[in-house]
């Protein structure tokens, strides 16, 4: 996936001029960019107690920045939230 998604939104627009917001270092428009495509959530069937994803299926988490925010680093927090009847 980050093989596309840097073909889609390559990395060298932060230095050709396409991209004018680099505050926080080359990589942050593009993850912006990127994280647009990916959206910013995700729902899950359950059944029966299980995940119900098809056999190819799976869940990954993107992480779109090489150089991290601001002071060098950044840290992500995974929400969970569960809805509907038991």
């Amino acid at each position: 996936m980050e093989v596309a998604l840097n073909k889609l939104v390559p990395a060298q627009w932060a230095k050709d001029g396409t991209f004018h917001h680099t505050m926080e270092g080359e990589d942050d428009m593009p993850a912006h960019v990127k994280s647009s495509l990916m959206g910013p959530s995700l729902n899950i069937p359950i059944r029966n107690g299980r995940l119900a994803l098809g056999t190819w299926q799976g869940i990954y988490l993107n992480e779109h920045r090489d150089q991290g925010g601001w002071g060098g680093g950044h840290t992500r927090r995974i929400i969970i939230t569960l809805q509907g009847q038991a």
